[in-house]
């Protein structure tokens, strides 16, 4: 299957990181996801029940991001993916995660992961 669903840009402030200041300060993260489903029924159908709700997965990331507190944000996207397959019929999903302007000595736009899980 082919079929893909995209939620781009999830942003929040949370506190995640290594450090004991990230986790006091806190930073800007933004989240993508990609979601594998066959929308051939939603589609011929114009039925939204046939489909997964965009704005429910969105909710349930900014719920995730920014209720929890954890030093690695790959602790947060498999967190991500896991409850997107637990609570949304999709095959697959791919989280991206984004730390945005990160704390380094080199200046970086982002630094981030990106995973994928499958049923």
């Amino acid at each position: 299957m082919n079929d893909t669903i995209l939620i781009e840009g999830i942003t929040f402030h949370a506190y995640h990181g290594a450090s004991d200041e990230e986790q006091a300060v806190g930073h800007r993260y933004s989240v993508d996801v990609v979601l594998e489903y066959d929308i051939r029924l939603a589609a011929q159908s114009d039925d939204l029940s046939r489909t997964i709700n965009y704005s429910a997965v969105a909710k349930r990331v900014l719920a995730i991001g920014t209720e929890n507190q954890f030093r690695l944000i790959e602790t947060l996207a498999e967190r991500i993916a896991a409850d997107i397959l637990q609570n949304f019929p999709a095959t697959a999903v791919e989280v991206t995660v984004r730390k945005l302007l990160p704390p380094m000595r080199v200046p970086a736009q982002a630094t981030g992961v990106r995973i994928r899980r499958e049923r």
